[in-house]
C-alpha cells in the first residue's frame, strides 16, 4: 500500500465519479459543455465529489486517532456512541430552536457528541476486563441507548423523518451551498498531523506520557474534541457512515504497521478512495436509483470487521 499507487487510483475514481449519475454526461461534453451541463458539474457533481474526499478522509483519520487514544483496534465513531451522541444533539437542537441554523444544529451536536465519546473513555477506564472485543461492544451498547432515545423522542416530537435522514448516510442530496460545513472537517485533520507524534505517546498511556513530559490528559482532550468535530460536521452533511473509522485505519496498519504519524496521509487517502468507489456503486447498482452510502458502506464494512475479528494478531490492543 504505497501513496504512488494510491493517489493515482483516487484521481482515476475522482474523475469517474464527475460522470456517473441520473444525467447523461461523457468525456466528449467537457469540450463543449451546455449551460445545464456546467451548472450539473459546479451545482452538483462537484460539490458532491469534494464532500466524498473530505468525510472519508477525515472519518478515517478520527478512527485512527480514537483507535491510538483508546489502545483497542475495534474503536471508532461508529463503535464508541459518537455518532449516536452527534444524532441525539441534531434532535435536541431541532427542540430547542424553533428554526434552528446550520451553525445551531453544528454547536449542539459537537457539544452531544463530544459529551458521548468522553463518557465512552470514561467507561474505559473503569472497565477491567480490557479483551480487544469486549470495549467496542460496550461502545455499541452505549451507541445503542442513545439511538433508542433519539428514536423515542423523534417519534414523540413527530421528527423521525428528519433524525433518519441524518442517520442513514446518503451524498444524494449535496448540492452547493449545502455541503460547505465539511470544510470544517479540514483544519481538523490537519490538527491531527500536527499532534500524530502526542497522540501515539498519549497512547502508550498516562505514566509513559508523564514521564516524557506530556500532558496526558490535554492531549487526549485535543483528540476528543477533533474526533467530535469530524464526526458531528460530516452527520449534519452527509449522515453517519458505519465502520469507516474502524476499517481503513485496520487496513492501512496491515500493511504498514502502527507508526500514527507515517499512516495519517495513506489512512486520509485510502479512506477517500474507499468512499468514492462505494459511492459509485450505490449510483450503478440499481440505476437510475441510488442506494445510500451507508448500505454500502456498512456491507463491506461489516464483512472487513470480521475478517479483522478473526485475526488473532489485532486483538492486541
Amino acid at each position: 500500500m504505497r501513496m504512488a499507487i494510491l493517489l493515482p487510483l483516487l484521481v482515476i475514481l475522482s474523475f469517474t465519479s464527475l460522470f456517473i449519475g441520473v444525467q447523461q454526461l461523457s468525456l466528449t461534453d467537457l469540450f463543449s459543455l451546455t449551460a445545464d451541463q456546467k451548472e450539473l458539474i459546479w451545482i452538483s457533481r462537484m460539490p458532491r465529489l469534494v464532500s466524498l474526499i473530505i468525510a472519508g478522509m477525515s472519518l478515517s483519520i478520527a478512527g485512527l486517532i480514537m483507535q491510538q487514544l483508546s489502545r483497542n483496534k475495534f474503536v471508532s465513531p461508529s463503535t464508541s456512541g459518537t455518532m449516536e451522541a452527534a444524532g441525539l444533539g441534531l434532535l435536541v437542537a431541532l427542540l430547542v430552536f424553533d428554526s434552528a441554523s446550520m451553525m445551531q444544529k453544528m454547536a449542539v451536536s459537537f457539544a452531544f457528541s463530544l459529551a458521548g465519546t468522553f463518557v465512552f473513555m470514561q467507561m474505559l477506564e473503569k472497565i477491567k476486563f480490557k479483551d480487544a472485543v469486549f470495549i467496542p461492544l460496550v461502545g455499541l451498547m452505549f451507541g445503542g441507548v442513545l439511538a433508542s432515545v433519539t428514536t423515542f423522542f423523534a417519534y414523540k416530537y413527530d421528527l423521525i423523518q428528519s433524525v433518519n435522514s441524518w442517520m442513514q448516510g446518503s451524498f444524494s442530496g449535496v448540492l452547493r451551498g449545502r455541503y460547505e460545513l465539511l470544510y470544517i472537517s479540514v483544519p481538523a485533520t490537519i490538527a491531527a498531523y500536527l499532534f500524530a507524534s502526542r497522540f501515539t505517546i498519549a497512547g502508550m498511556g498516562e505514566e509513559f506520557s508523564v514521564n516524557l513530559g506530556i500532558s496526558y490528559r490535554k492531549i487526549v482532550n485535543i483528540g476528543l474534541i477533533l474526533i467530535a468535530l469530524i464526526s458531528s460536521s460530516v452527520i449534519l452533511t452527509v449522515g453517519s457512515i458505519p465502520f469507516l473509522g474502524l476499517i481503513i485505519p485496520n487496513l492501512v496498519s496491515i500493511f504498514r504497521g502502527d507508526n500514527l504519524q507515517r499512516n495519517l496521509p495513506i489512512t486520509a487517502v485510502f479512506g477517500a478512495i474507499f468512499v468514492i468507489g462505494c459511492d459509485i456503486l450505490s449510483r450503478v447498482l440499481i440505476r437510475p436509483y441510488e442506494l445510500p452510502i451507508s448500505l454500502i458502506v456498512g456491507v463491506f464494512g461489516s464483512i472487513i470487521f470480521l475478517y479483522l475479528i478473526m485475526r488473532r494478531d489485532v486483538y492486541a490492543s
